[in-house]
């Protein structure tokens, strides 16, 4: 039986990939940074080591007797040196695989022109590069990808938002650059396939649908959704202007809209056909369908990944430990509880965020998201993946879950913009609901920033405890 290593299994596409392959005959191992953010039923099924490709000396323990590594990390995101730092993982996991006798990696990068490629792009095929570069010890199936759309992507959501929310759009010219979108599932059966496959492949195999621009995605994406939208070209947008377009409108952060607009600024269409020459079985779903398809998994809480659950660094990724002990600040709020109220009022707190709300002042909640927007955050507007089910590693507006002990405890770390780092936590225990923010400020600024929204707190706080009690009672207040 075949072993396969998958890298990025927490990520959007990791995650799905790893679903697809439970089926199948192979012994399935992961390499996560955090296995906390893993579900039982994988947990269960899935041999599980804790490290990432930094950590040779994990990453050689995880590759020993593997057949097959997927390799599907990126660091977009990371700081300014995620170039550096990309070259030094795939340098570091070609090395690994070969000293392990792996004779086949999967990767996942981006189509397009090193000439003309973006910072991320030309990051994406250097990597490529790099884990191509032995092909007498290891092959290489090198898949490359342009927009991929799905129910939790990056570029669906910036689609979707973007025609729902402006009858008029004034766009730049990158909008008329023309790309080769994807649909998610057939991204899953192109790598499931070279992974189930009895041929070693070493090549690059381009995959996507006919080229198509920005802008025809955004009129398609509106005939779908039964819209009509008013687009007008305009040549003065530059990519920073564009990056601020787009995070007014959209879940993503400044960081994330800056990448994606220098993307989609340089052409990115299929250059060869080896995907109907190696998987001629595989059909590529039109984009229409594709946008219908990511629709229903929505309306269905059928999302089993975004875009946002395992990027590292401040905005995206859970810490192995909560630091709460750190905090400087503690605002608590206690109230006592029925005990067969416990499950409802978690459950209640599980959902709390996206289209519910805060059960306190949702109008505050969308100015402070607003506010979160022009310094660069994410807002509120990410919202969450499904409306009544959490995992840790899930972003609840401009929170992201860090753990969660079903019952007993649910805990929240902030991702908007702020001067320190900030908390909150839902606990119930003997018969006694408590919520609790935590502030760990830095320098004067965060003290000053305590003390300014402080008084906004007890009212909000107030209202949410007290709300959230009589909600989990079935009282009215």
């Amino acid at each position: 039986m075949k072993t396969v290593l998958v890298t990025g299994a927490t990520g959007f596409v990791g995650r799905r990939l790893v679903y697809s392959l439970l089926g199948e005959p192979l012994r399935i191992r992961l390499l996560v940074r955090n296995k906390n953010k893993l579900e039982y039923s994988l947990t269960e099924k899935c041999e599980v080591y804790e490290g990432d490709t930094f950590n040779t000396v994990v990453l050689e323990k995880a590759l020993n007797g593997v057949n097959l590594a997927v390799y599907l990390i990126h660091m977009m995101g990371k700081g300014s040196d995620y170039e550096a730092k990309e070259k030094e993982s795939a340098e570091n996991f070609i090395s690994c695989c070969e000293k392990a006798g792996v004779k086949q990696i999967v990767y996942l990068g981006g189509l397009g022109e090193l000439r003309d490629a973006s910072p991320h792009l030309r990051s994406r095929h250097r990597t490529g590069e790099i884990l191509s570069s032995k092909p007498d010890k290891v092959k290489v199936a090198w898949f490359r990808a342009g927009v991929i759309i799905g129910s939790g992507s990056a570029s669906f959501e910036i689609l979707r938002n973007l025609v729902e929310k402006l009858p008029v759009m004034i766009t730049p010219r990158w909008v008329n650059t023309p790309t080769c979108p994807v649909f998610i599932d057939d991204v899953i059966s192109y790598i499931k396939s070279a992974i189930l496959s009895e041929s070693l492949i070493h090549d690059k195999i381009d995959i996507g649908m006919p080229p198509m621009t920005f802008k025809d995605m955004l009129i398609e994406t509106a005939e779908v959704l039964g819209l009509k939208r008013l687009i007008i070209d305009v040549p003065v947008l530059t990519p920073r202007l564009s990056s601020y377009w787009l995070i007014l409108f959209t879940p993503v952060n400044f960081e994330l809209a800056r990448e994606l607009v220098l993307g989609l600024k340089s052409k990115t269409v299929k250059n060869n056909d080896n995907a109907a020459k190696y998987f001629p079985q595989i059909k590529i779903t039109p984009f229409k369908l594709a946008i219908r398809k990511a629709l229903r998994e929505i309306e269905n809480n059928q999302v089993i990944s975004r875009w946002c659950d395992s990027s590292k660094g401040l905005f995206c990724d859970v810490p192995k430990i909560p630091e709460i002990s750190k905090a400087v600040y503690v605002d608590r709020y206690s109230r006592e509880i029925n005990p067969s109220w416990s499950h409802r009022i978690f459950e209640i707190c599980k959902e709390l965020g996206g289209q519910k709300g805060w059960y306190a002042l949702n109008f505050l909640w969308s100015i402070r998201g607003a506010i979160d927007k022009l310094l660069g955050g994410y807002g509120i507007n990410r919202g969450r993946r499904i409306s009544s089910e959490l995992r840790v590693g899930d972003v609840v507006d401009f929170w992201k879950v860090i753990d969660i002990v079903e019952g007993k405890r649910l805990l929240f770390e902030a991702q908007m913009k702020l001067p320190g780092r900030a908390w909150l936590e839902f606990t119930i225990e003997e018969g006694l609901f408590t919520q609790t923010a935590y502030f760990y400020p830095k320098g004067l600024w965060g003290r000053l920033y305590w003390w300014m929204f402080y008084p906004f707190h007890k009212v909000i706080f107030n209202m949410m405890i007290k709300k959230i009690t009589a909600e989990g009672a079935k009282i009215k207040v």
